[in-house]
């Protein structure tokens, strides 16, 4: 079985989340604003109850959307907007 790696599928990382939930709200901001998302990550248990606590999960786009997810994900909320980051999690720029 061979693996792809993010070159050949032409995808980049540009969001790392602690968990899928995580992660799926990072995809639905992404997702929303147009731009293509895949999820990639390891699952830890086959138990429903664990889907949350998957460790880890790459947020990935198309790498020609990059420039756009990166500056959404790094946007500043407008006035009287609710906006927040999920604890623990971190961008692969920054940490």
């Amino acid at each position: 079985m061979s693996v792809l790696t993010e070159e050949r599928v032409g995808l980049t990382t540009v969001h790392v989340a602690e968990g899928l939930l995580r992660a799926m709200v990072v995809r639905g901001a992404l997702e929303s604003a147009g731009i293509p998302v895949v999820l990639s990550y390891e699952k830890v248990s086959s138990l429903p109850e664990a889907a949350e606590h998957t460790g880890q999960v790459h947020v990935m786009v198309p790498v020609e959307w990059q420039e756009e997810a990166e500056k959404l994900l790094s946007a500043r909320p407008r006035p009287g907007e609710v906006f927040s980051v999920p604890p623990g999690t971190q961008s692969p720029a920054n940490g």
